[in-house]
């Protein structure tokens, strides 16, 4: 994949479309199963009582059902809401099959989660003169070559933010333009929170430098935006309002990482159950940290239970880890620690129906300093050597002593948020 080359100039041309593939998840259950569609259907990790929402259907959403809602929530806003139980697998084929139509059209297409892409059409002025009856084009072909029940959102912009921008003004099935001609009227309908990357805490600080809505931002000054902001990202924010593309190619490297699942019910009557998920959570962050070089330097652990109670804990390393088997060590000294201190009560018991393990703080192995006494370095490599036959001859034929259970209690998922885990397991080094 040729990446285009980014300049600091403004551009003129709306030439970049995000695509947004709607409610994706459980479109794509909708595809494969013909008496799923039209009805209201919930994508979950499992489909107990505390299940959580993680794709509701177009359908779904017209009842209120929302993303990261509890199972038994959802069902009280819509009695005919039929829980399904995640199929990721199926969700990567059909991945691969749209970024196969994106790249029938051009080299330049770059994959931003599992269900959103970008395609920059600037270096083929030429080829495609009509920006807008291409992405008609493009939604036929997805409909015709890819799946008939999958609808997606398409916003054309001068860069890649404002094209994700127009991707969300219109759902589902929408097709919007934002360019020089009306930036500024669609930016007035907006609040600052609907800008993607804008949450409540930049708002405020945002607010306090005077600035109260997208409009305003976009006739602020580069410095006085980096002042308000206090760091390079105000000039990023004046760049994107500005037609100057500064996405495309960055490959926005993880400033944390996180492993969360929710627990089923048969999971949680059993401490060993949850402590072995606990452990694969630690192994799964490994994984990823070992395929991009990567040492955290602080390390969480949070605990949600039935009642609503929560229990927190992170530390900031001395020494940076990537081993999960040495970040469960810490999690369970913590909280064995910690139930010494408060007279024994248990932090692990039936009543936890959900648990992330997290990491942050990265820095490159290449500058991790390590004991002068540790061998860690053999140990490092024998990992990276773990994770590289893994990926040869298949995850089943080659584990750790940690890794081996009586059965597999950690279903595969796989997030909105990011490809890159999943297009690393493909090109490993």
């Amino acid at each position: 994949m040729k990446g285009s080359i980014q300049s600091l100039n403004p551009r003129t041309k709306a030439r970049v479309l995000f695509i947004d593939m709607n409610s994706f998840f459980a479109s794509c259950e909708q595809q494969d199963n013909y008496w799923l569609r039209n009805r209201p259907v919930a994508v979950c990790v499992y489909t107990g009582k505390y299940g959580c929402v993680i794709a509701p259907s177009i359908e779904a959403k017209q009842f209120g059902v929302k993303t990261g809602m509890r199972l038994n929530e959802a069902m009280a806003l819509c009695k005919d809401l039929v829980p399904i139980e995640t199929h990721p697998n199926r969700y990567r084929q059909y991945h691969t099959k749209i970024m196969a139509v994106l790249k029938s059209y051009c080299e330049d297409v770059y994959p931003k989660s599992i269900d959103e892409a970008v395609v920059d059409l600037t270096n083929y002025e030429l080829i495609y003169k009509d920006v807008t009856e291409l992405a008609k084009k493009i939604k036929l072909d997805i409909q015709n070559n890819v799946g008939d029940w999958l609808k997606c959102s398409i916003g054309i912009a001068p860069n890649s933010f404002l094209a994700k921008l127009a991707s969300d003004i219109q759902k589902p099935n929408g097709l919007t333009i934002i360019n020089h001609d009306n930036i500024d009227e669609q930016l007035a309908k907006l609040k600052l929170t609907d800008l993607p990357g804008i949450a409540s805490n930049m708002e405020i600080r945002l607010n306090k430098g005077g600035i109260q809505t997208p409009l305003q931002m976009r006739y602020t000054s580069s410095e006085n935006l980096k002042s308000i902001l206090k760091s390079i990202v105000g000039y990023h924010w004046y760049c994107r309002l500005n037609f100057i593309e500064i996405d495309l190619n960055n490959e926005h490297d993880y400033k944390s990482m996180q492993a969360m699942r929710h627990l089923s019910k048969e999971i949680r009557q059993s401490t060993e159950q949850i402590i072995e998920l606990i452990i694969t959570l630690c192994l799964t962050l490994e994984k990823r940290m070992t395929t991009r070089h990567i040492f955290a330097q602080t390390i969480g652990f949070h605990v949600s239970y039935a009642n609503g109670d929560r229990w927190d804990d992170h530390l900031n390393l001395k020494t940076p880890l990537q081993d999960g088997a040495d970040l469960y060590v810490i999690f369970s000294d913590r909280m064995t620690e910690f139930e010494k201190i408060n007279s024994g009560e248990k932090i692990i018991h039936s009543g936890v129906i959900r648990v992330m393990v997290y990491v942050s703080n990265f820095i490159h192995s290449s500058y991790v300093q390590y004991n002068l006494f540790e061998n860690n370095h053999k140990k490092d490599s024998l990992r990276k050597l773990v994770y590289d036959l893994k990926h040869k001859y298949g995850n089943k034929k080659l584990m750790r002593g940690i890794e081996a259970g009586d059965e597999e209690i950690l279903q595969d998922v796989i997030g909105f948020g990011s490809v890159k885990d999943l297009y690393d397991e493909h090109h490993t080094n």
